[in-house]
């Protein structure tokens, strides 16, 4: 029908013309109460929001001088926030004069992006920022209903705590990352205690 008759017929039923597809030929218009349904639109908009996850950057540190264990540790929350859609900042802190070696951290972040490949992107590539190295990882668009299968996964190093030594856990009962600025100044030092440490067990 023309335009004005359309008009008329919604002035009569007392509602309003909406047009709801104006590149169609001819446009697809509707006889409504235009109110409620700028109200029902919003109200969709709010609970789709609602419902999102909104997405956060988490942070993980490494040192050049991480040990094997501590790396497992890491890596297994790296993989696990990516898992639950976050984005993860990769950060490799220098001391001294081991900033005079960057390629320790590149190396660091290699074997990161390698334990990680079916999981992430690389959304950032490596930077030096003063005493910090920096990569961001993104996770990977994952289609519905695909669970990565256990051959997907990398294998870690056996005897490690990731390879199902005694030390393993479960994702959901890893304890809080641990902080990489309250390590001892010489790791070596550490490294020559655990060592003691065992000879008297």
């Amino acid at each position: 029908m023309t335009t004005q008759d359309a008009m008329d017929l919604a002035a009569t039923a007392g509602l309003q013309l909406v047009e709801v597809n104006p590149k169609a030929v001819p446009p697809v218009c509707k006889i409504m109460d235009y109110g409620k349904f700028k109200y029902e639109t919003a109200k969709r908009e709010r609970d789709a929001k609602k419902n999102q996850k909104t997405s956060e950057v988490k942070e993980v540190k490494f040192r050049p001088k991480t040990h094997e264990h501590d790396f497992d540790f890491k890596l297994r929350h790296i993989r696990r926030f990516l898992g639950e859609g976050d984005k993860v900042r990769l950060v490799v802190q220098f001391r001294g004069r081991e900033i005079t070696h960057p390629e320790t951290g590149r190396a660091i972040l290699d074997r990161v992006c390698k334990g990680v490949v079916d999981l992430a992107t690389v959304a950032q590539m490596a930077q030096l920022e003063g005493n910090r190295l920096n990569m961001v990882l993104a996770p990977k668009p994952q289609r519905p209903g695909v669970v990565p299968t256990p051959a997907q996964r990398p294998k870690p190093a056996p005897g490690t705590a990731a390879a199902g030594g005694p030390a393993a856990n479960d994702d959901d009962d890893l304890p809080p990352l641990p902080d990489e600025d309250d390590d001892d100044e010489d790791d070596d030092d550490d490294t020559a205690e655990e060592g003691a440490a065992e000879q008297g067990a």
